[in-house]
C-alpha cells in the first residue's frame, strides 16, 4: 500500500498541492498535519509510521516535508526500514523499494552529513576569529558596566540586599547574583 504523508509548518499555508501530487502518484491514504519540520511530536506522521507493513511505502513530494534535520530523516528511514517498507519522494526522485533509489538516498544522507559538518566548522572557525578579536557573542548585557559596578557596591557595603538591588535596576535577582559571583571571582 501506498502511504502519503503532506506537511505544511504553519497555519497559513495548506497541502493541497502536495496532496494532488500524493494522489497522482497513486497513494492509497494520505496523513497530513500542520507542524514545523523541526519538531518530533507529529502525531500523523507517527500514526502513519505505525501502519506501515512490510510491502508498503511511504510517499512524500519532498523530503523536507518529512524533517529538515538529517540525523531526524535517518531516523525516520530507519523506522520504514524495521517495518520492511519503502519510501519515496516524488520531487528529489528518490525511491528506496530499489537498490539504486537505497544507495541514492545514503549518498543524500552523505552529502547533507558532511554539509553540515562544513558549516559547524566554518562556524566555529568564525566565533574564535571574532574571539581573538576582541569580540563576545551572546545577549548583550541588560547593565552597563557603571550600572554593574553601583549594584556591588549597594550590595558589598551593606546599603541594598540583592533583592533590592534587582528592583531598583528593573533586573531579574538571577542577573544580580551573577553580577556578584562575576565580582568575587580574582
Amino acid at each position: 500500500m501506498l502511504f502519503g504523508y503532506a506537511r505544511v509548518s504553519t497555519q497559513d499555508q495548506d497541502t493541497d498541492g502536495q496532496i494532488a501530487a500524493l494522489k497522482a502518484s497513486g497513494c492509497e491514504l494520505i496523513f497530513q498535519e500542520k507542524a514545523s519540520g523541526g519538531r518530533w511530536d507529529r502525531p500523523e506522521l507517527h500514526r502513519l509510521l505505525e501502519q506501515l507493513r512490510k510491502g508498503d511505502v511511504l510517499v512524500v513530494w519532498k523530503l523536507d516535508r518529512l524533517s529538515r534535520s538529517l540525523k531526524d530523516v535517518l531516523l525516520l528511514m530507519e523506522k520504514v526500514e524495521q517495518a520492511g517498507a519503502g519510501f519515496r519522494s516524488l520531487n528529489e526522485v528518490i525511491d528506496t523499494t530499489s537498490p539504486a533509489g537505497r544507495m541514492m538516498m545514503q549518498i543524500v544522507g552523505t552529502f547533507a552529513e558532511f554539509e553540515r559538518a562544513i558549516l559547524r566548522e566554518r562556524t566555529q572557525n568564525g566565533l574564535d576569529a571574532a574571539r581573538k578579536q576582541g569580540r563576545v557573542g551572546g545577549r548583550r548585557p541588560k547593565l552597563k558596566k557603571h550600572q554593574q559596578e553601583k549594584i556591588v557596591n549597594l550590595v558589598n557595603s551593606g546599603q541594598k540586599n540583592a533583592a533590592d538591588a534587582a528592583r531598583l535596576f528593573n533586573v531579574h535577582p538571577a542577573t544580580v547574583s551573577r553580577i556578584l559571583q562575576r565580582d568575587k571571582i580574582p
